[in-house]
Order: C-alpha cells, then structure tokens, then sequence
C-alpha cells in the first residue's frame, strides 16, 4: 500500500496548477492524505469531489479559506477494506477547525473468517495546530498533543495497528531544521513540544524516517515562501509519518522535496503487505 500525505497550502491552487495530478501520475498512491485545504465542497470543482478513480472524504474548516483536511482513496482498496471516515477524536478542542482526516480500514472477509481485531488499521492525517498568536492559543496546542496522544495509545491498546501523519507545526531535533540555535525556545521548537515527541518516542512510537536515518541532515518538508528559502534549503521537518511497532517493521518514508505547488513537499509512504 502507498500513501502520500501532503500539506497543499490551498488544494484549488495547488490542483490549477496540476501538481496534484502530477504528484498521482508519477507515484499512483493508493490514498492521498490532504492538509491545508482551504475550502468547503460547495467551493471545490467535479473533478476535485469526484477524483475518479478515487473517492474523495473532506473535512473543511467553518472559517472560510483556513486549515481543513482531506483524503482521497483509491477504489481498488475499497476492494479489500470496509473504510469508515472519522473527522475528530475525543477531547479534540479543534473540531470546527477540520484538523483531523481519520480512516479506519477494516479487511474483508474474502477468504477466510477474519475474527481478530488485529485486521483494523486506523490512518490519521493531522493538521496540528501552529497557535502561537496568544497564552490561551499556546495551552490549546498542548491540550491538542495530550488529548490526540491519549486516543493512539487507546487504538494501539485495542491492537489496532495504527498510523499517523502530521503536519505538526514543530521540528522534534536539531538535525530536524536548518536553524535551531535561532529557533530555540520559540513555538514550533519549543521544549514543551520537543518533550512531548520525545515521550511519544519513549512509549514505543516511531517516527519511521528518521528512525531509518538518525543522522541524515538536511531533508525538510517546509520551507519559508517569503525568504524564498527553499532556493536554499533553509527549512525545517515539520511533517512526519509515525507509527505503532508492527507497521514500522514493514514501512518506508520518501520526502519528495522536489515535488512543487505547495510550501510543503508531499511524504509518501509505502507499506509492505
């Protein structure tokens, strides 16, 4: 299974200017997980609510033009998966913001009596919160990472395997953006934030890239437009896929930091079967 997820910054933009078709020529994913959208449907094109030969879920921010996620699912999982789409998790203080795409893939029953819950995996694409724009936005966030923490562990503790990609709007490590010494203290490289990765790590969490390559520099998925610091790569890995131990065994994470239309580059992972 292939599964590209992708800050796009605007997906109307993003689509007229047909990277997101390209993205899918070159990589044909089976799902494409969608941050940033922007829109409502009553906004978005036919070819935009009916991707075919995908189906498309959406869970559009009520600000107009702000935050919103999204997935698209290829038919020929739905094959094999009964799918059911979910928008929030409990606790979630931001479920009219539309932060969370949510699939939960259950296996049919084709050849065999399927009876273990182990056959359920539950895919989150996420649009944390950035919030540093008060004391009250801050204390938001970090109710945001406690309360999401606690429902993976709750999936995980049914033997659910369990992924999830973030825009997490913070870099975990030093190695994990061009400047930390400048960023030090600052939301988005916060301790605070840091410490919280670090426990997610500690209770058997796995941030799949870079567990895969501890000390390869360098590779950023976001890139400041105004300062054109992409020209330079003076960026910062702020998305991530994670996951619970079994499905990391068998995952492989690609940054393709070359794909344009957005100033986030899509991460694409691939699970073996």
């Amino acid at each position: 299974m292939r599964i590209i997820s992708w800050n796009v910054n605007g997906i109307r933009a993003t689509h007229n200017k047909w990277e997101l078709q390209n993205l899918i020529n070159t990589y044909d994913p089976d799902m494409i997980f969608m941050q940033e959208i922007k829109a409502t449907p009553d906004k978005l094109t036919d070819d935009l609510l009916s991707p075919i030969p995908y189906v498309a879920y959406y869970n559009p921010a009520q600000k107009p033009g702000y935050a919103g996620t999204g997935v698209w699912i290829h038919s020929r999982i739905t094959e094999f998966y009964d799918i059911e789409w979910q928008t929030s998790f409990p606790g979630d203080p931001t479920a009219d913001e539309g932060r969370v795409a949510h699939v939960s893939m259950k296996k049919k029953d084709t050849t065999k009596n399927l009876t273990d819950i182990e056959n359920i995996i539950d895919i989150f694409g996420i649009y944390f919160p950035n919030w540093g724009k008060s004391e009250d936005a801050w204390q938001g966030k970090l109710v945001f990472y406690s309360e999401f923490g606690k429902y993976m562990d709750e999936l995980r503790s049914q033997w659910h395997e369990v992924l999830w990609w973030w825009d997490l709007n913070c870099a975990h490590h030093e190695i994990d953006l061009a400047r930390p010494k400048e960023n030090d203290w600052k939301i988005g490289f916060h301790p605070l934030e840091r410490a919280w990765l670090n426990n997610r790590t500690q209770d058997s969490w796995h941030d799949i890239w870079r567990e895969a390559n501890p000390a390869t520099p360098d590779v950023y998925s976001w890139w400041d437009v105004i300062t054109r610091s992409r020209a330079r790569n003076v960026g910062w890995r702020i998305d991530a896929w994670w996951g619970s131990d079994t499905i990391t065994k068998k995952s492989q994470v690609t940054y393709l930091t070359e794909h344009m239309g957005s100033d986030h580059c899509p991460i694409m992972l691939d699970v073996e079967s």
